[in-house]
Protein backbone atom coordinates (compact mmCIF):
# COMPACT_ATOMS: atom_id res chain seq x y z
CA UNK A 1 0.00 0.00 0.00
CA UNK A 2 1.70 3.34 -0.72
CA UNK A 3 2.72 5.90 1.62
CA UNK A 4 -0.03 8.98 1.55
CA UNK A 5 1.54 12.44 1.30
CA UNK A 6 1.21 13.54 4.69
CA UNK A 7 2.86 10.05 6.23
CA UNK A 8 5.96 10.64 3.69
CA UNK A 9 6.70 14.17 4.78
CA UNK A 10 6.88 12.62 8.58
CA UNK A 11 9.01 10.10 7.79
CA UNK A 12 11.19 12.42 6.25
CA UNK A 13 11.26 14.96 8.69
CA UNK A 14 12.00 12.31 10.93
CA UNK A 15 14.74 11.30 8.95
CA UNK A 16 16.26 14.40 8.79
CA UNK A 17 16.23 14.88 12.03
CA UNK A 18 18.11 11.97 12.30
CA UNK A 19 21.04 13.02 9.74
CA UNK A 20 21.24 16.01 11.90
CA UNK A 21 21.79 14.67 15.45
CA UNK A 22 24.25 12.19 13.74
CA UNK A 23 26.04 14.47 11.45
CA UNK A 24 29.72 14.83 12.73
CA UNK A 25 30.33 18.37 14.18
CA UNK A 26 33.42 20.37 12.18
CA UNK A 27 36.06 21.52 13.64
CA UNK A 28 35.72 25.08 13.57
CA UNK A 29 38.32 26.51 15.27
CA UNK A 30 41.01 24.43 13.84
CA UNK A 31 39.51 25.65 10.23
CA UNK A 32 39.49 29.27 11.35
CA UNK A 33 43.00 29.08 12.52
CA UNK A 34 44.78 26.96 9.76
CA UNK A 35 42.81 29.28 7.24
CA UNK A 36 44.30 32.43 9.43
CA UNK A 37 47.73 30.57 9.29
CA UNK A 38 48.57 29.71 5.52
CA UNK A 39 46.13 33.21 4.68
CA UNK A 40 48.79 34.90 6.89
CA UNK A 41 51.86 32.92 4.84
CA UNK A 42 50.96 33.64 1.85
CA UNK A 43 50.23 37.44 2.73
CA UNK A 44 53.94 37.24 4.72
CA UNK A 45 55.78 36.08 1.56
CA UNK A 46 53.89 38.31 -0.55
CA UNK A 47 55.07 41.36 1.69
CA UNK A 48 58.47 40.09 1.75
CA UNK A 49 58.46 40.12 -1.99
CA UNK A 50 57.10 44.07 -1.34
CA UNK A 51 60.23 44.57 0.71
CA UNK A 52 62.29 42.65 -1.71
CA UNK A 53 61.50 45.53 -3.98
CA UNK A 54 61.99 48.19 -2.07
CA UNK A 55 64.98 47.72 -0.93
CA UNK A 56 66.08 47.68 -4.87
CA UNK A 57 65.21 51.55 -4.76
CA UNK A 58 61.78 51.23 -6.13
CA UNK A 59 58.55 52.85 -4.53
CA UNK A 60 55.67 51.41 -3.03
CA UNK A 61 53.40 51.63 -6.47
CA UNK A 62 56.18 50.97 -8.27
CA UNK A 63 57.23 47.44 -6.52
CA UNK A 64 53.81 46.71 -7.05
CA UNK A 65 53.23 45.41 -10.33
CA UNK A 66 56.70 42.97 -10.16
CA UNK A 67 55.00 42.04 -6.66
CA UNK A 68 51.82 40.98 -8.21
CA UNK A 69 53.68 38.91 -10.81
CA UNK A 70 55.74 37.09 -8.35
CA UNK A 71 53.16 36.25 -6.64
CA UNK A 72 51.28 35.26 -9.36
CA UNK A 73 54.09 32.80 -10.64
CA UNK A 74 54.34 31.08 -6.97
CA UNK A 75 50.57 30.43 -7.20
CA UNK A 76 50.81 29.08 -10.75
CA UNK A 77 53.98 27.15 -9.50
CA UNK A 78 52.92 25.85 -6.76
CA UNK A 79 49.84 24.77 -8.67
CA UNK A 80 51.78 22.57 -11.04
CA UNK A 81 53.84 21.07 -8.56
CA UNK A 82 50.76 20.04 -6.29
CA UNK A 83 51.20 21.87 -3.15
CA UNK A 84 48.58 24.78 -3.73
CA UNK A 85 45.83 21.99 -3.73
CA UNK A 86 46.58 20.09 -0.63
CA UNK A 87 47.14 23.55 0.92
CA UNK A 88 44.07 24.49 0.03
CA UNK A 89 42.68 21.05 1.39
CA UNK A 90 44.54 22.04 4.34
CA UNK A 91 43.61 25.38 4.78
CA UNK A 92 40.37 26.13 3.03
CA UNK A 93 39.50 29.70 2.54
CA UNK A 94 43.16 30.66 3.76
CA UNK A 95 45.06 29.38 0.66
CA UNK A 96 42.16 31.70 -1.62
CA UNK A 97 43.72 34.67 -0.85
CA UNK A 98 43.17 36.65 -3.73
CA UNK A 99 46.54 36.87 -5.95
CA UNK A 100 47.90 33.55 -5.46
CA UNK A 101 44.10 32.20 -5.68
CA UNK A 102 43.26 33.50 -8.56
CA UNK A 103 46.57 31.95 -10.39
CA UNK A 104 45.47 28.53 -8.62
CA UNK A 105 42.19 28.54 -10.64
CA UNK A 106 43.07 29.62 -13.69
CA UNK A 107 46.42 27.25 -14.09
CA UNK A 108 44.06 24.17 -12.46
CA UNK A 109 41.92 25.05 -14.73
CA UNK A 110 43.99 24.82 -17.78
CA UNK A 111 45.94 21.29 -16.55
CA UNK A 112 42.53 19.89 -16.56
CA UNK A 113 41.76 20.44 -19.88
CA UNK A 114 45.19 19.89 -21.34
CA UNK A 115 44.33 16.49 -22.80
CA UNK A 116 41.98 18.44 -24.87
CA UNK A 117 44.49 20.88 -26.84
CA UNK A 118 46.25 23.81 -25.86
CA UNK A 119 44.04 25.96 -27.85
CA UNK A 120 40.39 24.20 -26.94
CA UNK A 121 41.51 22.54 -23.82
CA UNK A 122 44.01 24.81 -21.70
CA UNK A 123 43.32 28.28 -23.58
CA UNK A 124 39.60 28.23 -23.85
CA UNK A 125 38.77 26.36 -20.44
CA UNK A 126 40.55 28.65 -17.98
CA UNK A 127 38.79 31.49 -18.87
CA UNK A 128 35.31 29.80 -18.04
CA UNK A 129 36.42 30.76 -14.52
CA UNK A 130 38.67 33.73 -14.93
CA UNK A 131 36.98 35.29 -17.69
CA UNK A 132 34.16 36.57 -15.32
CA UNK A 133 36.30 37.94 -12.94
CA UNK A 134 38.26 39.40 -15.43
CA UNK A 135 34.92 41.36 -17.00
CA UNK A 136 33.87 42.60 -13.37
CA UNK A 137 37.28 44.06 -12.78
CA UNK A 138 37.19 45.87 -16.08
CA UNK A 139 33.53 47.19 -15.74
CA UNK A 140 34.17 48.37 -12.07
CA UNK A 141 37.03 49.78 -12.91
CA UNK A 142 35.79 51.58 -16.17
CA UNK A 143 32.44 53.05 -14.10
CA UNK A 144 35.13 53.98 -11.28
CA UNK A 145 37.10 55.97 -13.76
CA UNK A 146 33.64 57.90 -15.50
CA UNK A 147 32.82 58.87 -11.82
CA UNK A 148 35.82 59.96 -10.44
CA UNK A 149 36.18 61.80 -14.32
CA UNK A 150 32.19 63.29 -13.25
CA UNK A 151 33.49 64.13 -9.88
CA UNK A 152 36.24 66.38 -10.62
Amino acid sequence: MPLDEAELGRRQARYQEIVKQNKPRPPILRNFLLAFVVGGAICVIGQAVLEFFTARGLTVDEAAGPTLAVMIFLGALATGLGIYDDLGELSGAGAAVPITGFSNTIVAAAMDFKREGYVLGMGSKMFIIAGPVLVFGIVSAVLIGIIRMLAT
